[in-house]
């Protein structure tokens, strides 16, 4: 294994030089910097992490914890941020918790032991004390959920509103008869979409029957099975407002095999707006989340603070507007 010793001896300079060299020491020159990389890269030479992490220096890494990667949610946020944090010469590992807050403190044990320069996390429903207490002395920011015990700082959509809209447009074309299936209410996402159905029903000051399906994790088996549930009703739902993405799949999966006709015996509005769901029976009407675009203002902020050593202890927040995009899948009950 090539060490800085091999490199000091081929360019006739000290290891102390060397070392500093390729921690960007602004005491070595440009120059000298230069020749000491080329040489470097020349030799194969790979920089020991253990070791600089006993010297206490800081990492390039910065760790991302999602609660399930399976997710095209978060997929599409470790792609963004990853091309984000590339170009700034940061790494991204990923993390998943499976919203298991004991699975949730191991991750972020595990990343502050190795000095990681900072933390993204998409927090579980109830984090566990000692990760806000660990949190307090590593950089980090929320996404997407937002849990006040990690702090103020965070970056989301605005999930109430995109919930209301669906609804709305549900209501205004005149069904009297909704389900809403989403995400357990224990979530700061899933309460904030389940009011603005409810704000939506409510500010309609129609009398309306409302079904509600709430469960988590929100998975495509559990948008089936209240689909079925709700089908199975005497008087059913003419409308399904979803508030998941995970879920979305799921009742449009089942919708097909019942081979229920679209929207002239079901209207449905989705969340999320995956690249097959325009080509969905007649398109499906959907909530159009910023997420990619979310993600890299998440991640761009982040580097600024970490580069200029900003303070991450002042409250911040950062919230994306959704979009309805309305298609085929919902018209007159």
């Amino acid at each position: 294994m090539v060490t800085i010793k091999d490199i000091a001896a081929t360019l006739q300079v000290s290891p102390s030089t060397v070392g500093r060299a390729l921690a960007d020491d602004r005491r070595i020159s440009a120059e000298m910097k230069r020749k000491v990389n080329e040489a470097a890269a020349h030799a194969g030479y790979v920089a020991n992490r253990a070791a600089r992490m006993m010297r206490g220096v800081q990492s390039n890494l910065v760790g991302l914890i999602v609660p399930d990667i399976r997710n095209s949610f978060y997929s599409t946020i470790a792609h963004a941020l990853s091309q984000c944090l590339l170009s700034a010469n940061y790494q991204l590992t990923l993390c998943e918790t499976d919203d298991d807050r004991m699975h949730e403190l191991r991750h972020i044990k595990e990343l502050t032991s190795v000095n990681v320069a900072g933390i993204i996390l998409v927090p579980s429903a109830k984090p566990h004390p000692d990760s806000a207490r660990i949190l307090k002395m590593t950089p980090h920011i929320q996404l997407l959920r937002r849990a006040p015990l990690l702090g103020d700082q965070w970056f989301g959509i605005d999930d109430r509103r995109a919930l209301y809209e669906s609804t709305e447009h549900i209501i205004n074309a005149g069904h009297k008869r909704i389900a809403y299936i989403g995400g357990t209410e224990e979530l700061p996402t899933g309460a904030a979409r389940v009011q603005g159905f409810r704000d939506a029903v409510k500010s309609s000051g129609q009398a309306i029957t409302v079904h509600e399906e709430l469960g988590a994790p929100s998975s495509p088996e559990f948008g089936r099975e209240a689909v079925r549930r709700l089908l199975s009703l005497k008087d059913r739902p003419t409308a399904l407002v979803i508030g998941a993405v995970q879920n979305t799949s799921g009742v449009i999966d089942e919708i097909q095999e019942k081979a229920l006709s679209v929207p002239r015996e079901i209207s449905v509005v989705g969340f999320g707006d995956e690249l097959g769901y325009r080509w969905w029976g007649p398109g499906l009407t959907t909530v159009q989340l910023p997420v990619s675009e979310l993600a890299t203002a998440c991640g761009l902020w982040f580097l600024h603070h970490l580069q200029n050593k900003g303070d991450l202890s002042k409250p911040y927040s950062f919230i994306s507007p959704p979009q309805l995009v309305i298609r085929g899948s919902t018209g007159a009950p």
